[in-house]
């Protein structure tokens, strides 16, 4: 297995200088230093619903709020509500929201705004797709109170308010179509962005906000307290690893999101610097297949892919000899989470077969069609992973347009549904969070309905057929009889290519403690001490 070339940067980290450009004047006010920050790509999209990038989530959960928060063991906790009352049929849920919320435009929290924001991630997330088809209507009350009545029972509705990215926006925005992206940022999270202090690709910061009134407990993964002991937070876009690293040593910043995985031994040997894994369920690193174009709309070479896929090889690519952060063999869903099973590991335990899938790409009538794999150069560990994936497709015969882009221009082009000659594309891969991957509904990959669904945009009824009956599950152990089925299933009908699963750290100066466990970073609880 060939190691990624980045290794030969981690000899100039004693003298690497971090790019940056000058601060504005506001930010030098702060009586308090601020956090400082290396997110692990650079932000181009400020809509959470218009996008799944991971980058802008880890932007919406600074700046929004949501009703419901998970709390990192099962239980979803009231947020933005103050509670809610179900009717005794339970089809009428009426919430309440709790006092002194605003936007950061000053303008009070209304109920309005919540029915609008709900409806818009609704039409957009894979969860709420299904749970706007339980929802006969929503009912604004009074300014503080809504009710959603059902058609008929939905257990699953406080999951999907919680545990997903539903925040909640103003009206004004929140009225416009899921498909239209969003460029104001105005929320009633714990921080402002500073959208003047933006500049794509270099750096973006945030301010606490004044109006914020954080809940009176504990902050859990994403409920609880939300207290924001820094009063400006900033962002510095550094694409190179080594020189990430070396900021963090010399104590130009405080707080790197995805280390090298191979440099985090060096930097917990580094004076001022630890690092640490915040979400223990694992992240799952997937390669998306494009089912609209050659050669994966071919169920048989889908097929043949799998009878030569080795996780091992795809985590070993990272992580090299730590060992500990690896967990392979896995299925689809987080091993952390209650929907976790082996039906159809056999798939990926059995020995590998190059012979008999060179055999079916033979026989599936493959007309030397591309796979045009988009390579994400400022992710190191998924463009390790793509020259894996590169390798492991001409193994078996199919020709490969290996094309390296950095993230944004990923997350640009995958939502193109056009041919290859008209700038589509054909796999790429992505990681998805041990809470997006608890469940069939939650995992917004796992879905069936073709030019509907997420990217890639495979079509199988039997998923969607499975998912639906999940929803519908009376009590726990029918839903994990489900998610085996629909395990099974992927196996046969390979929605998309599951990798690996693996433990990402983060790197911290030794001064930054109480880190919150959760997804994505979470801004609220980090002190300095």
């Amino acid at each position: 297995m060939r190691r990624r070339d980045l290794l030969k940067a981690a000899s100039v980290l004693a003298t690497a200088p971090l790019a940056s450009v000058p601060l504005a004047a506001p930010a030098l006010a702060q009586a308090q230093k601020p956090l400082r920050f290396i997110p692990q790509a650079n932000l181009t999209v400020l809509d959470p619903i218009w996008t799944t990038a991971v980058i802008t989530y880890n932007h919406a959960y600074m700046v929004y709020d949501k009703l419901y928060g998970y709390d990192g063991a099962g239980q979803i906790k009231p947020q933005m509500a103050a509670g809610h009352e179900i009717s005794q049929d339970e089809l009428t849920w009426t919430f309440t929201l709790r006092d002194g919320l605003m936007f950061h435009d000053r303008e009070p929290v209304r109920a309005r705004d919540c029915v609008a924001s709900i409806t818009r991630w609704g039409s957009r997330d894979s969860f709420g797709q299904v749970l706007m088809r339980y929802i006969n209507e929503m009912v604004v009350l009074d300014d503080k109170r809504f009710a959603i009545r059902l058609k008929k029972r939905c257990p699953q509705l406080l999951f999907g308010l919680g545990a997903r990215q539903s925040f909640i926006m103003p009206e004004r925005f929140a009225s416009r179509p899921g498909t239209e992206q969003i460029t104001d940022a105005t929320g009633s999270g714990p921080f402002r962005f500073l959208k003047d202090e933006w500049v794509s690709g270099v750096r973006c910061a945030y301010a606490r906000f004044d109006g914020y009134v954080p809940r009176q407990e504990p902050p859990a993964f994403f409920a609880g307290g939300k207290v924001a002991h820094f009063s400006r937070v900033e962002w510095t876009v550094q694409p190179d690893p080594a020189t990430a690293a070396a900021a963090l040593q010399k104590n130009e910043a405080d707080w790197l999101e995805q280390p090298l995985i191979d440099l985090c031994p060096m930097l917990n040997k580094s004076p001022g610097v630890y690092t640490k894994v915040v979400d223990p369920g694992g992240w799952l690193m997937f390669m998306v297949l494009n089912h609209l174009n050659p050669p994966f709309d071919n169920p048989k070479i889908r097929q043949a892919v799998l009878q030569v896929l080795d996780q091992q090889n795809f985590v070993d690519s990272v992580i090299g000899d730590q060992k500990e952060l690896g967990i392979v063999p896995t299925g689809l869903f987080a091993p952390t989470m209650g929907m976790a099973n082996k039906a159809g590991l056999e798939r990926l335990t059995s020995p590998r077969n190059v012979a008999l899938a060179k055999k079916m790409v033979a026989e599936s009538g493959y007309k030397g069609e591309p796979v045009m794999i988009m390579s994400p150069s400022d992710q190191p560990a998924l463009a390790q992973m793509s020259e894996v994936a590169r390798e492991m497709f001409e193994s078996i015969g199919l020709k490969v347009d290996f094309q390296s882009m950095d993230w944004g221009s990923v997350v640009t082009r995958r939502a193109k549904q056009d041919p290859l000659d008209q700038g589509g594309w054909g796999a790429f891969i992505t990681v998805m969070s041990p809470l997006t991957a608890a469940n069939p509904g939650s995992m917004l990959s796992l879905r069936g309905n073709g030019r509907k669904g997420w990217f890639g945009w495979p079509t199988d009824e039997k998923i969607e057929q499975l998912r639906e009956s999940w929803f519908d599950a009376p009590d726990v152990a029918a839903q994990r009889a489900i998610a085996e089925q629909i395990q099974a299933q992927y196996f046969e009908s390979v929605p998309f290519l599951a990798l690996c699963r693996m433990q990402q750290p983060m790197a911290f100066r030794s001064d930054i403690r109480d880190v919150v466990s959760a997804s994505f970073p979470m801004f609220w609880g980090i002190r300095r001490v």
